[in-house]
This record gives structure tokens, sequence and C-alpha cells, in this order.
């Protein structure tokens, strides 16, 4: 594996992303997110790293890093979030187990696969594994008030989100978090095949984690014709839509932090606009996202509404720009008519990835780049670029 270096100077968008990926491929037939920081396979990191490659005209690169994403993938359809293939005892005392991890992510393969096939690339191989993967979430998993539930907080993927400060008693402090995320892991209640079932230290169905389990599943089923698995992510969102809370202009997490922290209005607590069937509810969504006092921002959105009392906006997941979420949240305003709203994600994301050096993230106001840098997720907004046409 080299180093993923940014060509020297003012290089085009396409050739940077490339230069990122190609940096931070590995033979094995993956893309680690950051070679320094984060030297293994991320589940849903892989599945942006995907389309990214798809967009650059590298099927076959594409395809090989989601087939190798489920290389872990347990008998009842389970896909753990980091895969440690070339160490595979690395940590293997802290999950309780060697080569894998014990929780999962957002299942974004069902999306990946949607938009290779959309990009005329063969897929038929990895719809049945993608398939296990949403039937372990939407069959297997305990549920909260109908919604699926989170056995931990890096399972919905913002992993430090003031959503989780119910769990972090008396107040929330980053030494505090970091010892009960630990002492979380060993809470989860796995199957007889080793899969996470429930966490009854940890008792929370997450709207925004719900929301991208039955994009996705939509997003599967429009390949496979999976009418079963279809008809479950529309029941899904029923579950989700009844927790939208006109007054907060947000959706609101079931379980043990409803009246708590279950309500701040988080980026990510917004992506049930990606399938909500109330019109209502995502044009005031879109609404929060254009306002420059809540989440819009000129390289944004903020991962933290502005009024918040715990907004910061270079705290880990708890104000900054993420790109995997502007991506997500530009794909909303896309599909559901918010033209103009699109536009303005589009230029914020593309314009953070070059601002900030390719960043993890950043801040949302001036692009300063914060955590990994140069990080293989934020090649997605190549393509945004390509769908904007603006890939100088």
């Amino acid at each position: 594996m080299t180093d993923a270096t940014l060509p020297a100077g003012d290089t085009g968008l396409a050739a940077a992303a490339r230069a990122v990926l190609d940096g931070n491929w590995r033979p094995e037939g993956y893309t680690v997110p950051n070679a320094e920081v984060y030297p293994f396979q991320w589940l849903w990191d892989s599945c942006f790293h995907s389309i990214a490659w798809a967009t650059l005209g590298e099927p076959d690169r594409a395809t090989r890093e989601l087939r190798h994403l489920f290389r872990t993938q347990t008998a009842d359809g389970f896909v753990p979030h980091i895969d440690y293939e070339f160490a595979p005892d690395h940590h293997a005392e802290f999950w309780g187990r060697t080569e894998r991890s014990t929780i999962t992510q957002p299942p974004m393969f069902g999306h990946a696969i949607a938009e290779l096939h959309r990009r005329g690339v063969l897929v038929d191989d990895l719809i049945a594994p993608a398939t296990a993967g949403l039937r372990f979430l939407l069959e297997v998993r305990s549920r909260v008030d109908g919604l699926i539930a989170l056995c931990h907080p890096w399972e919905s993927g913002a992993d430090d989100c003031p959503r989780w400060d119910h769990w972090c008693p008396p107040a929330w402090s980053v030494e505090r978090w970091r010892a009960r995320k630990s002492a979380l892991v060993g809470s989860v209640v796995m199957s007889d095949c080793g899969s996470p079932i429930v966490n009854p230290d940890f008792r929370v169905g997450s709207c925004g984690f719900n929301a991208l389990v039955a994009f996705n599943a939509l997003e599967l089923a429009s390949v496979s014709a999976d009418r079963a698995l279809h008809d479950q992510a529309l029941a899904l969102v029923v579950d989700l839509d009844a927790r939208w809370d006109d007054q907060l202009r947000t959706w609101v997490d079931t379980g043990d932090s409803e009246a708590t922290s279950g309500r701040v209005r988080s980026l990510d607590a917004l992506l049930p606009m990606l399938v909500s069937a109330r019109s209502d509810a995502r044009a005031a969504a879109f609404a929060e996202l254009a306002d420059p006092a809540a989440f819009a921002a000129r390289f944004g959105p903020t991962g933290l509404h502005r009024r918040e009392p715990t907004f910061a906006a270079r705290t880990y997941w708890r104000g900054p720009a993420w790109p995997q979420l502007s991506y997500l949240c530009w794909v909303a305003a896309r599909r559901h008519g918010a033209s103009t709203l699109a536009e303005s994600i589009a230029r914020s994301l593309i314009g953070g990835a070059r601002s900030s050096g390719w960043s993890e993230y950043w801040d949302p106001d001036d692009a300063s780049g914060l955590g990994a840098a140069p990080q293989s997720w934020t090649a997605i907004a190549i393509t945004v670029a390509d769908a904007v046409g603006d890939l100088c």
C-alpha cells in the first residue's frame, strides 16, 4: 500500500480524487479510509469508495470493494463494520474475537449496488449478500417501538453525536464518553452466529440509522425486484414518519433517550428525508438545510443545528461538515425536487473537499481540515461533481 498524497499544483477534481483512492487501495481488493489512522476496511466507507471508483470509470475496483466487504459476513447476514484481514489479532481482546468487529454500520451497500447498476456495472453476484445483510437488520435485529435498534453508538456512524449524550451522565466529555463507548461493547448480546442482536444498556431506535436501512433496502430492491424487501422498507418508513416532530423540525429517536438527547437537532436525524412519505416533513427538513441559522454553511451542511447548545464547529461529530452526510443530503434534495438546495449542497461539498485537503471532515464555515487526511470517502465529491458538471 502506498501513501495517499495529492498531486502537486492546481489539479482537477477527478485527478485529485483518483490520487486519494489509488494511494489508499490495497491489493486484497479494497480501499482503506486513511493509511495511518484507519488502515483496515470499514463498512460504510467502502460503499462510498465503491461509488467513487465507479464514477472514475473503474468498475472492477468498484465491485471488488463491495465483494470484499462481505468477506466476513455471518450465516445470518450480519456484516461487521471493520475487517482486520491483514492483522487479524488487532483489537481481538477488545472485541472478544479475531479478524472482525462485533458491531455493524449503516448498510450503504444497497445504494452503492444501485449506483453501480445505474452506471451499467454488473452487480449480480452482490445482490444475495447485500439482501442478507439488510434482512439481518430488518428481521433478526431487535426493535424499539417499531424501529430497528442500535447495539452501539458506533453502528450509527455518528460516533460522538449529541444524540447519545443520554448515555454519558452527568455531562458529556471526550474522556467520559470514550470510556462509556468501550463499556457498551461489553453489553451487546450476540446470536449463536456471533451477530449483535440487542444491547440492554443502549436502548435506542435511531431515526438516522433506520432511514439509511430503509433507503438502502429500497435502492437494492430497485435492482433485484425483491418485492418483500421493498415492502419491509416501506413499513419501516411508516414507523419513521410517526417520529417527525413539527415543532423541533426533526425526527425524534425512540427508546430511553426519547425525552432527552434523542431530540437533539443533528444532521443525521434529518436523514429520513431520503425516504419519508411526508412532503411537509421533507419540506421542513430542506428548509433547515437551507437556513444559515440552522444547518447551511459555505462548506456545510453543519453536523449539528447551530442553535443547539452543544454545537462546536470543530469538535468530532458535534458540528463539523462531513462529506458522506453532505452527499446523502444532496441525494435527498435532488431526488425530491429541491434542485436549488441540491445545487448549493453540491457546491459546498466540492469546495469543502478541495479546500480541506480531502480531509475526513472539516469546519463548515472555513473548510479547515479536521481528522485524517487525505480520507478516501471524501472522494465521493467526484460523484457529485460529475452530476453537476464540475470536474475541473
